[in-house]
């Protein structure tokens, strides 16, 4: 863990706490979605905090001592044009563009169990999400980048030295060398350098937190429930569930994150779609329990999260997460939109993927800050967003992707509107579509398709709890 350097020589901009108005709206109830896939542990961790301050002044010291002694440097890249401010400042009426990570830590005895005691020292990149947060706060976007992914990266400059460019390698390794570089904080800086490079999003800020903190925050909150499509014994993590709705403790609930070949193709892509489902569930237990009126449940789930989370500078001030929960008061989970970023074989490894070109349409969509599931644009109105935004990138933005055109095609053909319990489309040949993606639907797990490549986008949550496991929905 890297604590952040004293700052009193220097000159730092502090964020706008006061919450007085910006040069955006920050009340807006803007765009609603309805495919709520809830894997943001940012987002809850920083909305809890703006009630932490009601348990007292030791209460907030306490906390506010945790954030600090969680902050990582990251190490500014030459021939970067990318700025990373000290502190964030949650209501610039601005973008938050953050890295979230899921580390494979067997360090520790809680991780080093969880592992089932192999591969200690090791430290990988288990999941990781790119969240972007609106500039007027009434939504969200939120893709997963598959661990297995074989990319290309740029060299990165960590305090210890610098790591070569390295060429057609697993995206998961960028952690991993990073991290036997210069710990923590070469890991995210050299995620950071790569991420940019491979998406040219502005990212500044990231999170990470380990198997140990995920297992902490499912307990601090009583357990989480979850829909188990079939019945499946993981030798691997040990863990055996029957179908049906199950209810889920810490270790279980995080085996069930890590779980790969107990369930479904045995991808690290399928994995991913229930990590995001894990974690949106995670969010619907806190709702419903009513955490955030509790005081007592409130600083115990706070604490758990907070102290098990790593974090950039940037974001590791109490006033800074509070600032930002607070310009985020109007913000509905329903407005999260996120999915998976579009990928296909890699042509030198069957077991291995890489970026599809439909990947870039997603990049364009957190370059040109719009929702994810918004229209794809036309050819002029991208060219023009280009013109006002020269750091954006695009090989191909005068057109649909394949996916996307031709399933738009077929649904446009039929006149069946989104079922209002499951939000899918039922085509004229009986299969499920989902209309964000343009996705097909497995009928037995919810797990969503390209149909073109035939990998995973994501998973339909709602059509999972309500369709396959019968969870009456709420009116």
């Amino acid at each position: 863990m890297e604590n952040r350097q004293a700052t009193s020589h220097r000159s730092v901009r502090l964020p706008n706490l006061a919450h007085t108005p910006s040069n955006q709206p920050l009340h807006s109830y803007g765009f609603e979605n309805s495919h709520r896939l809830g894997a943001v542990i940012g987002l809850v961790v920083t909305a809890l905090l703006s009630f932490a301050v009601t348990f007292g002044v030791a209460s907030y010291t306490h906390l506010s001592h945790v954030v600090s002694s969680r902050s990582v440097q990251i190490i500014p890249q030459p021939h970067s044009s990318h700025k990373s401010e000290d502190i964030l400042d949650p209501n610039s009426g601005h973008a938050i563009n953050i890295i979230l990570m899921g580390q494979d830590s067997r360090d520790g005895k809680a991780n080093n169990a969880l592992g089932n005691g192999i591969g200690e020292g090791d430290h990988n990149a288990d999941t990781t999400m790119l969240l972007q947060i609106s500039a007027n706060r009434s939504y969200a976007n939120l893709v997963s980048i598959p661990r297995d992914s074989i990319v290309s990266v740029p060299a990165c400059t960590t305090r210890k030295g610098v790591i070569p460019a390295r060429k057609d390698v697993m995206f998961n390794s960028i952690f991993a060398n990073g991290y036997a570089r210069d710990g923590i904080s070469g890991a995210a800086t050299c995620m950071i350098s790569a991420v940019r490079h491979l998406t040219h999003i502005p990212i500044t800020q990231f999170v990470v937190v380990d198997f140990a903190g995920m297992m902490q925050m499912i307990n601090s909150i009583g357990g989480v429930d979850v829909c188990i499509p079939v019945s499946f014994s993981d030798p691997y993590t040990g863990l055996s569930l029957q179908k049906g709705y199950q209810h889920l403790n810490g270790k279980n609930g995080t085996e069930f994150a890590r779980l790969r070949h107990g369930l479904g193709d045995g991808s690290d892509i399928m994995r991913t779609a229930r990590q995001q489902y894990l974690i949106k569930q995670l969010l619907r237990q806190v709702m419903s329990k009513n955490i955030l009126t509790n005081a007592n449940q409130l600083y115990q789930f706070a604490e758990a999260a907070l102290d098990s989370l790593q974090m950039s500078e940037g974001l590791a001030n109490i006033n800074t997460l509070t600032g930002l929960a607070y310009s985020m008061r109007h913000f509905k989970v329903s407005n999260l939109n996120s999915r998976t970023v579009p990928t296909q074989a890699y042509p030198a490894d069957p077991n291995r993927v890489e970026f599809a070109p439909q990947a870039h349409e997603v990049w364009e969509k957190f370059i040109h800050e719009e929702p994810l599931n918004a229209p794809a644009p036309s050819a002029s109105s991208t060219s023009s967003k280009k013109s006002n935004r020269n750091s954006a990138k695009s090989d191909s933005s005068s057109t649909h992707s394949p996916s996307s055109s031709s399933s738009s095609s077929k649904s446009a053909s039929h006149e069946s509107a989104p079922d209002p319990i499951t939000g899918l489309i039922t085509l004229p040949d009986g299969e499920l579509e989902d209309p964000r993606t343009h996705g097909r639907v497995d009928k037995k797990t919810g797990i969503i398709t390209d149909p073109n490549t035939g990998y995973p986008l994501g998973l339909a949550d709602d059509y999972l709890n309500h369709a396959v496991c019968g969870i009456p929905a709420k009116k």
